[in-house]
């Protein structure tokens, strides 16, 4: 099943969806669209030029998240492939549906609305990754499990022994990091953006409200101004891959 376009959504406490709304748009350069849902819970956000693939959703319990969609032109035979390659169905909405990984973490199959161009870098950073932070107990599956579900991408380990990429083909805007983490606890997912400086980055993302929570060998992990976790990575936001002596 060939996948369309991808979006990741940040998952927010629905009280701070406001707070958050105003501080990705301006941290990704965006406009935010009309909400949608029977409470309002959902909002996309529209870059200047190319199609969305950000969006913003308030969810009613726990303190969120991020989970991705993928847009398909058959919703039906997407759920059916991921259900044989080990997800379950969470929620059937007719025309779009919920399902949860093995490890539990959520994604959606959505109708393909003809997006195709992928949203431009802004100051130097780009939204296009989304990392599921995986129990060692479950990460060997669920590494499996992305792979299977997403047979034209390109799956391969990453630049340190605990992580795994799924890389899409060109023209799709969000790839999967799959870490392992070093102890057991639930599945968690957070978004990762490309920078050119991560320094500079960050220093305009605490203008924007947020607080610095722990510093890597090449990456920054920050809290938005809602309680989400996030990083900035020091990857080139055009690409995705990393500077030439990390690779």
């Amino acid at each position: 099943m060939t996948i369309r376009w991808t979006y990741v959504f940040a998952d927010r406490p629905a009280a701070l969806l406001g707070p958050a709304c105003d501080f990705w748009t301006a941290v990704t350069g965006t406009r935010l669209s009309e909400a949608r849902g029977d409470q309002g819970e959902f909002v996309t956000l529209l870059p200047e030029s190319g199609d969305p693939c950000v969006k913003v959703q308030g969810v009613r319990d726990g303190t969120g998240g991020a989970h991705p969609d993928f847009a398909v032109e058959d919703v039906t035979g997407f759920v059916k492939e991921a259900l044989r390659a080990g997800a379950d169905l969470v929620a059937d909405h007719g025309g779009w549906a919920v399902l949860r990984s093995p490890a539990g973490q959520l994604f959606c199959a959505v109708p393909w609305q003809g997006e195709s161009r992928r949203p431009p870098v802004v100051d130097g950073t780009r939204v296009d990754q989304i990392c599921l932070d995986v129990p060692p107990s479950r990460y060997d599956a669920e590494v499996g499990f992305w792979s299977a579900l997403l047979p034209e991408w390109e799956s391969l380990p990453g630049s340190l022994p605990e992580f795994h990429v799924v890389r899409p083909p060109a023209g799709l805007p969000v790839r999967i990091l799959l870490q392992r983490l070093g102890e057991e606890r639930p599945v968690s997912t957070h978004l990762d953006l490309a920078c050119a400086d991560i320094a500079a980055s960050r220093a305009e993302h605490e203008r924007l409200g947020a607080t610095p929570v722990h510093r890597g060998a090449h990456w920054r992990v920050l809290r938005d101004p809602a309680g989400g976790l996030y990083c900035l990575t020091g990857r080139d936001p055009l690409t995705g891959g990393l500077p030439t002596a990390r690779a």
